[in-house]
């Protein structure tokens, strides 16, 4: 795994209440992170993906993993580096959990009136 791919594992993936898997091999590719029970792909991108023959490999890859019904998201690893919050979040918009629910001690216990 790349630093970045390390950096997103250790430090929010791996803390999730899913099941995530790491270099997961999909028909003849191998994926950064797959989430089975959300049909999730998601793909950290180096600097070799932005070569002609990059993009080529990544749209033939794209089209066979959607054409497996999966949700493929992409990032750069400036992303990571640069907005690693911006880039949780917007996996936490492709993914049906809850993550306050896991625990009520993150927010402690909500008011008697049901207000913040």
């Amino acid at each position: 795994m790349t630093k970045e791919e390390r950096h997103l594992w250790y430090d929010f993936l791996s803390q999730l209440p899913i099941t995530i898997n790491r270099q997961k091999v999909l028909g003849n590719y191998i994926v950064d992170f797959y989430c089975a029970s959300e049909n999730l792909v998601i793909e950290l991108d180096g600097s070799q993906h932005y070569t002609s023959e990059g993009v080529y490999h990544d749209t033939e890859r794209d089209n066979y993993l959607k054409g497996l019904g999966l949700t493929v998201l992409r990032y750069t690893n400036l992303e990571i580096k640069r907005n690693f919050r911006g880039v949780c979040e917007d996996i936490l918009q492709h993914i049906s959990i809850d993550i306050f629910s896991t625990s009520s001690t993150v927010n402690g216990p909500p008011s008697p009136q049901g207000e913040g």
